[in-house]
């Protein structure tokens, strides 16, 4: 697909910026020892990402894709997840390769760019701030921010909305089927990248790259 029509980007954050997995594994196993459960695998926790902090601590309490933790358990276990991670929200954490430079890129074709994460608000935006890279956006908009989170196409449609844009006119760059879906709810262009934590092959994107680099390459070149 030629997407030299596009006059924005949004991205999602976790498995496509950064690769956030080692810390949101450590809070969820500290947040499971302090209630006398063991350990999970990374993989394990890995694969209980991508809906936001709610759904991973019920996911991380259960260790059930599906699973629904005890109210009050829930509860406790949200408190000391969100605590944890907040404390050692980029210790492990690091931009992908190629993603300040991909970023950097595109903002001198003057596209304005936004982050479109389930990640709740409070934690995305001190994250991309660790990260170095929160002045390249004109928005963030996570889970807890409007009253629908991706796989909905309202937060996309929003960030197109603020930004002045078509959502035709806007491509959603992620790594999940979340990410994918959103897009399509919302009219926009499914831009997907192939290092992410879910298999790309899966996703029927629009458009796969393998560097935010090549966003720009495709943008000045087709």
């Amino acid at each position: 697909m030629d997407i030299k029509h596009l006059k924005a980007f949004a991205f999602d954050l976790d498995g496509t910026l950064s690769d956030s997995i080692a810390d949101l594994a450590g809070a969820a196993n500290r947040m499971r020892a302090a209630l006398g459960m063991p350990p999970l695998d990374q993989a394990r926790i890995q694969s209980h990402v991508g809906d936001g902090i709610a759904s991973l601590v019920h996911r991380a309490l259960t260790d059930e894709r599906d699973g629904a933790a005890d109210p009050a358990l829930w509860e406790q276990g949200y408190t000391l997840f969100v605590t944890e991670y907040a404390a050692h929200l980029c210790d492990h954490t690091r931009l992908y390769p190629g993603v300040l430079d991909g970023l950097q890129l595109l903002k001198t074709l003057q596209l304005p760019l936004a982050v479109v994460t389930n990640k709740s608000e409070r934690l995305a935006v001190p994250l991309l701030q660790k990260l170095g890279i929160a002045d390249l956006f004109s928005l963030v908009i996570g889970g807890d921010t409007l009253t629908e989170k991706k796989p909905s196409g309202l937060p996309v449609r929003h960030a197109a909305a603020v930004m002045g844009v078509e959502a035709s006119q806007l491509g959603m760059v992620g790594d999940s089927v979340n990410d994918v879906k959103a897009a399509r709810a919302a009219g926009a262009v499914a831009v997907a990248v192939s290092y992410g934590y879910e298999d790309v092959a899966t996703l029927e994107a629009d458009v796969v790259v393998d560097s935010l680099a090549q966003l720009y390459d495709l943008m000045k070149n087709g």
